[in-house]
């Protein structure tokens, strides 16, 4: 890759993640299988705890961070990003760059293989885009590719994705994120899914691992792929695994008692606070960027358009009364001890072109303010109160997630303007049902790449990951206009007026922004790696 496009995208990250690595070192850790006389690293095997849920190992399947953190090790990218940089890099790509305004060209390495045999080469890699856009699930990130009109492979090693939009400033990056994955186009169907067994029982791995065996959240065991001569390399450990908690309690006994070697997402900040004084325990700090906030449903919200009263201006009222109620600095503190920090944009601090718009749009100076929540319903004929549903997740964003919504329901009620049946749903169900049954709730969002783009296109071009109803064409206009703007200061700007248009919307309310805190074990090695600027879990760097 040319140093051009390796230096795209670069982000002043300053900011502290929620996502916390902890290592222990007061004995053995579970072994995962297949771990003796293995190819890779000398270093013993490592073991992973977390309570983040696998969805789909399918990557037209899922767009969620436990998902993609086993994908990441198994499955290959044309581009990646090495450990403790943001930029793409070529892993199976031996050359990328744009040959012409609309046409980026990878030349691929000669000779590629899959873990079970198959030849690795351009058809894999235009059938494993084709088949993201043609069967656009729900819960995938086919919605990162908007801007590809069609890929072609001309020859065994050639691929050219042609682009809607000129000289896309963030498509090197795209090829790294979640909708990246290259699959073995004699495993993955064109049209539909494939289960997570019949993957790892075909050995369609082409990553830094392969999978050894799988428990679908419980335990998953990797040893090193010997096919894989990506940018990676090979890993530091002979063997590894993850294991799957249901709650954050598990989790920290099992760090502490030295049963895990690294717990990873996610503990409550009463916990964080508890093992740092453990002097087996270590504090790391790495760059991150969670945000977490509040989806409407543009349909089935009050007032929504498939509603029985369904009017644009109540149903945009009612949001933006909500943003005037919410007391994000009071959650920050009484939840979460400010491990997180009130957000006022949909682009986190430290991104370049982040603005706060909610700030100075909604309550007064950040601070809730119920006199502007009233007025705006009432100029709106909104009768009061509104009776809101909103569901959140107890599991996957962390055990504080109902302490946080029970704050949310309080600030939203204390005025009376709002009724809220506030319901929780485990993960594996709420991702499924979050588009079609749910007129509000709760996501979170890590991001794909380090660019503010990541945080507005999968949320407000029309053709959005969370399918909820959003479209504006201005916005989209504008969110396809600034990915091909080459001059900074224009795409700044690009980027600062779209947080204002989708700020006065509201098709989201932005609650929190991600700190970032890791804890780690003074035997297990390169820790801070994985908490990098590239945000990947990366299994591979880590040794003891």
């Amino acid at each position: 890759m040319s140093a051009r496009y390796s230096r795209l995208s670069r982000a002043a990250v300053v900011l502290a993640a929620s996502a916390l690595a902890l290592s222990a070192c007061t004995g053995p850790a579970a072994s995962p299988e297949g771990e003796s006389g293995e190819p890779g690293g000398t270093g013993a095997p490592i073991t992973v705890g977390t309570t983040d849920k696998v969805t789909s190992l399918d990557p037209a399947g899922s767009y969620d961070n436990g998902s993609f953190m086993v994908m990441n090790q198994v499955f290959p990218f044309l581009l990646n990003s090495e450990p403790g940089s943001p930029d793409p890099s070529n892993d199976l790509a031996e050359s990328a760059e744009f040959t012409s305004p609309t046409d980026f060209t990878v030349k691929l390495k000669p000779g590629l293989k899959w873990a079970n045999g198959h030849d690795l080469d351009s058809k894999d890699v235009k059938h494993s885009f084709d088949r993201q856009l043609k069967i656009a699930d729900p819960n995938g990130p086919s919605s990162l590719l908007g801007n590809v009109e069609s890929i072609e492979a001309p020859d065994a090693t050639t691929v050219v994705f042609k682009l809607k939009v000129a000289n896309d400033q963030t498509f090197p990056q795209v090829l790294t994120s979640p909708v990246g994955p290259i699959v073995d186009d004699e495993v993955f169907p064109a049209d539909k899914l494939v289960d997570d067994q019949a993957i790892v029982d075909a050995k369609a791995f082409g990553g830094q691992y392969v999978i050894d065996s799988y428990s679908k959240n419980s335990l998953v065991s990797f040893k090193a792929n010997e096919a894989y001569s990506g940018v990676l390399g090979a890993p530091a450990n002979n063997a590894a695994a993850i294991k799957y908690y249901a709650d954050a309690n598990n989790l920290k006994l099992e760090i502490q008692q030295g049963k895990i070697d690294v717990a990873w997402r996610s503990l409550t900040p009463t916990d964080i606070e508890d093992l740092e004084k453990d002097d087996k325990l270590t504090v790391h700090k790495g760059p991150g960027g969670e945000l977490r906030y509040i989806v409407f449903n543009f349909d089935s919200m009050p007032y929504g358009a498939k509603t029985d009263e369904a009017d644009a201006a109540k149903a945009k009222a009612v949001r933006q009364a909500a943003a005037h109620l919410i007391d994000r600095q009071a959650i920050a503190t009484n939840v979460y001890k400010d491990t997180y920090t009130p957000a006022y944009s949909f682009v986190p601090q430290g991104f370049t072109g982040a603005i706060e718009p909610l700030k100075e749009m909604y309550g007064t100076d950040g601070k809730p303010d119920a006199d502007k929540a009233k007025k705006v319903l009432e100029d709106a004929g909104v009768e009061t109160p509104v009776k809101l549903a909103l569901q959140y997740n107890p599991d996957h964003y962390g055990p504080n997630s109902g302490d946080e919504y029970a704050a949310v329901k309080k600030q939203l009620e204390a005025d009376k303007l709002f009724q809220i049946d506030l319901k929780s749903t485990e993960w594996v169900t709420y991702q499924k049902q979050r588009v079609t049954d749910y007129p509000t709730y709760q996501l979170g969002w890590f991001p794909d790449y380090s660019d503010a783009d990541n945080y507005l296109s999968p949320f407000f071009a029309k053709e959005n990951f969370l399918s909820n109803g959003y479209d504006n064409a201005a916005v989209d206009k504008l969110i396809s206009e600034q990915r091909g703007q080459s001059d900074a200061a224009e795409r700044t700007a690009s980027i600062e007026e779209l947080q204002r248009m989708v700020a006065e919307d509201l098709s989201t309310l932005p609650l929190l922004q991600g700190s970032q805190v890791a804890i780690a074990g003074k035997d297990v090695q390169n820790v801070d790696t994985t908490l990098d600027a590239s945000f990947k879990f990366r299994l591979g760097v880590l040794s003891k």
